[in-house]
């Protein structure tokens, strides 16, 4: 059974047929088959099918591929369910389609002609390189604006995952552990519609929460912790992704607040930059120029901001890009725009996104302040910015561990859109 509804999926198809150009390919799109847990005999890890054929074709079993031929337009090849399956798995959901063992034929009625084929790779099919790269690229152009019914999906999963961090909340105090955090707010998103998480939840308390991705541990939460919590539900392959950060407590310390509040006007900065036509580096120049501005009033930077940035000094604090697309998939499509080379680096980061926004663009602005020992005890970071940290004041600030604060934002034509505000920060 199809999760859309065709008139979405026919509506898909014809906008990337247009965006092929005049001259469009045969082309493949394959669903994937599931991944063997090594050593585990018949057990495979849970199957994801791959995002260029789901998004075509709304279906989520393994082994499918959706084909095109210019001539004759889309063919779902599927596969059959077998007496094995209804046997160990009752009467699992096949999608409408032609039945898989016809590929071959279709491929050999078109032999000769150029092929060349997205999603995951079908045995025994050799596609043109070159020829992937540019319809690759045009597919990604199409789907990074998110429709109507995928905006759905989202705003479900984010309801679950705002209830998800309200149980957060409410669990965090002295005493418990990371993983006993973990296992509340997942726990409540299941019991609030998701059917995954969409990602490894995040849970950092103390020095923890200067570790990016930071796997939740038997870590016991001190009183002057603060807590860092990265975690999204998702909801039939669409993701929410969310961070807070929190007290452990009833009140951050002097120093957390100082951070918490630069971070959080940071994210401001970056989200009222999050408009149709602005260039996605600009939303983190905007938002890094914040941070640099703020530590410099606190007395751990010193210089003129603009150089702070220029120099990169401010990546020792903010190390990572303001954020990326996200929806089907915690990080969606991204990439940068055709014609342009490798990603650059911007204020010391190295981003997932260099491209101008554009409307129905749903992207993360996730601004961070960290203070992470391996960065800060570097010795040849220790030279390289001698004179633009106050390296004797440091100590002061270490205890704060990390701060972080994430939303998903939808780009509109009126601005933007915070999809994921009813979660408190």
């Amino acid at each position: 059974m199809a999760i859309f509804e065709a008139n979405t999926l026919e509506e898909r198809r014809h906008r990337v047929v247009q965006a092929f150009g005049s001259h469009p390919p045969i082309l493949l799109i394959g669903a994937g088959e599931p991944i063997p847990k090594p050593g585990g005999l018949d057990q495979v890890h849970p199957f994801t099918p791959h995002p260029e054929y789901y998004w075509l074709t709304g279906a989520r079993r393994w082994g499918g591929v959706l084909a095109f031929d210019p001539q004759k337009g889309w063919t779902h090849f599927v596969r059959p369910v077998t007496a094995e399956e209804r046997l160990w798995e009752g009467n699992p959901d096949a999608p409408e389609g032609t039945a898989v063992d016809g590929l071959a034929k279709w491929l050999r009625l078109r032999a000769g002609q150029k092929l060349t084929m997205l999603g995951s790779p079908i045995q025994d099919v050799a596609s043109d390189p070159e020829l992937t790269v540019v319809i690759g690229e045009s597919l990604d152009e199409v789907r990074r604006k998110k429709d109507a019914a995928e905006l759905e999906i989202i705003k479900l999963a984010v309801k679950a995952t705002a209830a998800g961090h309200a149980k957060g909340r409410e669990v965090i105090r002295p005493g418990v552990s990371e993983r006993h955090i973990q296992i509340e707010m997942e726990a409540e998103m299941f019991r609030h519609g998701v059917d995954a998480m969409g990602y490894s939840t995040i849970v950092g308390a103390g020095s923890h929460a200067a570790i990016l991705h930071f796997e939740p541990s038997k870590r016991i939460v001190k009183p002057d912790d603060l807590v860092l919590i990265d975690a999204g539900g998702a909801i039939l392959g669409y993701t929410a992704d969310v961070t807070r950060t929190y007290p452990a407590g009833h009140r951050f310390t002097p120093e957390q607040q100082a951070i918490y509040d630069l971070v959080l006007s940071s994210e401001a900065e970056g989200i009222s930059k999050c408009r149709v036509g602005t260039e996605w580096h600009d939303v983190h120049h905007a938002a890094a120029k914040v941070l640099a501005q703020g530590l410099r009033d606190l007395g751990i930077l010193k210089g003129e901001v603009d150089g702070l940035l220029d120099s990169e000094v401010i990546a020792l604090f903010f190390p990572h890009g303001i954020g990326h697309m996200t929806g089907l998939g915690v990080r969606d499509v991204g990439g940068h725009a055709p014609g342009r080379d490798e990603i650059q680096r911007y204020c010391g980061a190295r981003l997932r996104v260099d491209l101008p926004l554009e409307e129905n663009f749903l992207m993360t602005v996730e601004p961070g302040i960290y203070f992470v020992p391996t960065l800060l005890d570097e010795p040849a970071n220790r030279e390289r910015f001698r004179n633009t940290v106050n390296w004797d004041v440091l100590d002061t600030w270490r205890p704060v561990g990390g701060v972080r604060i994430e939303d998903n934002v939808l780009v509109a034509s009126d601005g933007p859109h915070v999809m994921t505000a009813e979660i408190p920060k």
